[in-house]
């Protein structure tokens, strides 16, 4: 099939470069001349696992453009991938998803299917459809369908090419069965609602993990007051088939570009209607505390940042991506720089991301020794492989004090303990050292903490 894809971010290119591989000609547009330019030239403008050999492999069948009406005319599918970021409200703002349909309605020459993947509020399909139908220039039918997607960051290809299942909000048989020739080669099971149930199960399957998330960490919190450890916990309540293992880990909260903004939208659209979501209002209250148990922690030894050297490992939200949206460790260290430390970044992939925004006020690195050497704590917010990798005795030999609070549980509490780390992590027993006894300055307490903040 001849499909147009807008947007190049994580969902298009992915969507594409695995459309294209089962066959689909593909056409990707994106008002970003630079990116466009640099997939044009064989670079890809974001850091995804797979998706360079995937696009490679299928260079004949992809184009890279800036001209949406070429893509549009013909195209029997147009799939809309552009972002809907945040309000302050909690809403989203849909700027460039109605941008994105004005044009199609202006230069669509032949029927074709509209399929929205983007994340959008319940309903927006349906304005969508009537939208195109009254503004349409040419004398074309448009189909719009709900086609939300449900990869993840890191893995964002084998979760489309090998997905639990792909979901259709259609209005007609026509549609179905277009996107049902659309998807066959996937060979991937279905599910077939109406638009709104679509638009649906988007946020609240991602909601619901980020409950899952927030309620493993409170878990946790209530783990460290009482003695019990959390990785024991995760896997008694995991091997039960109606919880499973997933999204149990303890840590410092949930980040990135999809589960913290889908929290804050499923509940500004359940307000919009009067009615107040509670669980996901906890979810993402706890969330919002959890990002800062590391600075709990670390002043609990420390107290006073100012003039100390922290080393933080991990910018990235999660490994195997760049993406430094609502990550815990960016946050972290905004606070670290106010508060006058000397502030080491080490991460494999998102530096560049780090340098932008914070400049000469940190110190990138390129190894996790450099980021560690001479340092006064370590901060662990990314399970970078090199982080689970490394070897705890270098903390040791390379830090002023071998302080390591670890956001993601990346290490054995005796083995930390017997390479001589004071080594704090989320609802596990504390691992040398003597809890509350400060190596620099007088402690502060948990309230004060809070309230500096």
């Amino acid at each position: 099939m001849n499909i147009a894809i807008a947007g190049t971010g994580y969902v298009g290119l992915v969507t594409a470069a695995c459309l294209a591989d089962k066959g689909h000609s593909v056409t990707c547009v994106d008002v970003n001349a630079e990116k466009i330019r640099l997939l044009n030239d064989g670079a890809i403008p974001i850091y995804e696992p797979g998706l360079e050999p995937l696009i490679e492999r299928n260079r004949a069948r992809l184009r890279f453009a800036t001209d949406d009406k070429e893509a549009y005319r013909e195209a029997e599918v147009i799939m809309i991938a552009v972002g809907t970021p945040p309000l302050p409200d909690g809403s989203v703002r849909l700027n460039d998803v109605w941008e994105v349909l004005r044009r199609i309605a202006l230069t669509a020459e032949r029927d074709c299917l509209v399929a929205i993947k983007s994340t959008v509020p319940v309903g927006t399909g349906d304005e969508a459809a009537r939208f195109l139908a009254e503004h349409a220039r040419h004398r074309v039918r448009f189909d719009v369908v709900s086609n939300p997607e449900f990869l993840s960051q890191g893995t964002a290809v084998r979760d489309t090419l090998q997905a639990p299942r792909i979901v259709l909000g259609v209005d007609s048989d026509r549609a179905e069965r277009a996107m049902k020739e659309l998807y066959a080669p996937f060979a991937l099971p279905y599910v077939v609602t109406d638009r709104k149930s679509a638009e649906m199960i988007k946020y609240a399957a991602n909601v619901f993990l980020a409950l899952k998330i927030s309620y493993i960490n409170e878990i946790a919190n209530v783990c460290e007051l009482t003695g019990a450890d959390i990785e024991a916990v995760a896997e008694g309540i995991g091997m039960d088939p109606r919880i499973g293992r997933r999204f149990l880990r303890a840590g410092v909260g949930y980040g990135g570009s999809c589960l913290p903004k889908d929290a804050n939208a499923l509940y500004a659209l359940a307000a919009s209607y009067g009615y107040s979501l509670k669980t996901v209002w906890a979810a993402i209250d706890v969330n919002e505390k959890q990002k800062w148990k590391l600075i709990d922690k670390a002043r609990s030894y420390i107290g006073d940042f100012r003039n100390q050297t922290v080393a933080v490992l991990g910018a990235a939200f999660k490994p195997g991506t760049d993406d430094v949206r609502e990550s815990p460790a960016l946050a972290n260290i905004e606070w670290l720089i106010a508060e006058g430390a000397n502030v080491r970044v080490w991460d494999p992939a998102a530096l560049g991301h780090v340098a932008r925004r914070f400049g000469d006020a940190v110190v990138c690195c390129q190894t996790i020794e450099d980021a560690i050497r001479n340092a006064d704590v370590c901060l662990i917010f990314t399970e970078w492989p090199a982080v689970l990798q490394f070897d705890l005795g270098r903390y040791k030999a390379l830090m002023n004090t071998p302080l390591v609070v670890d956001g993601r549980n990346c290490y054995d509490v005796k083995q930390a303990a017997a390479a001589g780390l004071i080594y704090e992590s989320i609802g596990r027993p504390l691992a040398g050292g003597a809890l509350g006894v400060s190596l620099h300055a007088p402690v502060t307490t948990q309230g004060e903490t809070e309230g500096g903040r």
